[in-house]
């Protein structure tokens, strides 16, 4: 990465983020504070990053997020956690302000990601047997994919609202197109032509209206800001993903006996984009727990952030 690029992040993250950048571990007993950062995983993928110290925690917790989010989205669970664990967030390739290298570099497709995060967990220099991964979305994929790899790769791999498997009757239809060669390109405009209505609307959709719930400004603006920063889209980028989709989770589900990673599946009753049914299969086929939560949507750790940083809590227990 140039001297120029990484001055470009820099003084982005700068303008998105008030966030102070003196953690917890700097300031032993002070109130849980996030530092934002950058981190090189090799010559194509530079990260931004969002990291909650702790002086002596009990744990370590690694949030990954979805389409159309960014790292903010565990701003409010990673600060709960705080008190007792190192929290980590990051930005995936092609979101908020992480690279966005041409497809013929980086595919960004799950096995891609997957790479991504190993990537991430070894410069991080994160201990794998005091971690907890919390996957949701596109996030949940890669994480599973890694473990095939690397059953070690964290002490627990919570997953939810997400595709493990090729299963077109549990898949929102604008989803589904973007799968299929011959609809692909024109559901990915669509993406890029419909941004402002995915990030105003996106996480409303399929709740009842007094379920619906609101980011905060800060997200949204990071959303917005960051979906053109770069040569792709957020929209291209997830458009890449779903491209490979199909070949990841057949590779998955071929190698599904090898899953040896403890694994929770946590899933929103009302989700509108994957079915609760994917969840119920998933669970049932790694004899894992599903908790399914009444009256959520796609995003339980956006919509219940309570739960979602109680889940994590226990996965330690």
């Amino acid at each position: 990465m140039t001297r120029t690029t990484l001055g470009r992040l820099l003084a982005a993250a700068a303008v998105l983020s008030a966030i102070t950048t003196t953690t917890h571990a700097q300031n032993y007993g002070a109130p849980p504070r996030a530092n934002i950062s950058f981190i090189q995983i090799d010559k194509d993928i530079t990260l931004r990053r969002m990291v909650v110290g702790n002086a002596k925690p009990k744990g370590t917790v690694l949030f990954l997020h979805g389409f159309p989010e960014t790292m903010y989205a565990w701003k409010e669970a990673s600060l709960a956690l705080g008190d007792d664990y190192e929290v980590h967030a990051f930005d995936w390739p092609g979101y908020g302000f992480s690279s966005r290298p041409a497809t013929d570099r980086f595919s960004y497709a799950p096995m891609d990601y997957a790479d991504v995060l190993d990537g991430y967990i070894e410069r991080a220099h994160i201990d794998r047997s005091r971690l907890t991964i919390y996957g949701t979305d596109i996030g949940a994929l890669p994480a599973l994919l890694l473990a095939l790899k690397k059953p070690d790769i964290a002490r627990t791999i919570i997953v939810g609202d997400f595709a493990p498997f090729d299963r077109p009757t549990y898949m929102y239809a604008s989803l589904q197109k973007l799968k299929e060669k011959s609809s692909a390109d024109q559901a990915r405009e669509e993406l890029n032509r419909n941004r402002a209505d995915i990030l105003e609307n996106a996480f409303r959709r399929g709740l009842a209206k007094e379920a619906q719930f609101e980011l905060s400004a800060r997200f949204r603006n990071d959303m917005a800001q960051g979906w053109s920063y770069g040569a792709l889209t957020t929209a291209d980028a997830f458009a890449s993903y779903y491209a490979h989709f199909t070949r990841d989770q057949a590779y998955f589900e071929a190698n599904l006996e090898k899953l040896r990673t403890p694994v929770k599946v946590v899933w929103g009753e009302k989700d509108l984009y994957i079915k609760k049914e994917m969840g119920k299969e998933f669970a049932e086929r790694i004899g894992a727990k599903l908790s399914v939560l009444p009256d959520i949507g796609h995003y339980p750790h956006l919509q219940d952030v309570g739960r979602t940083v109680q889940e994590v809590r226990t996965s330690f227990q």
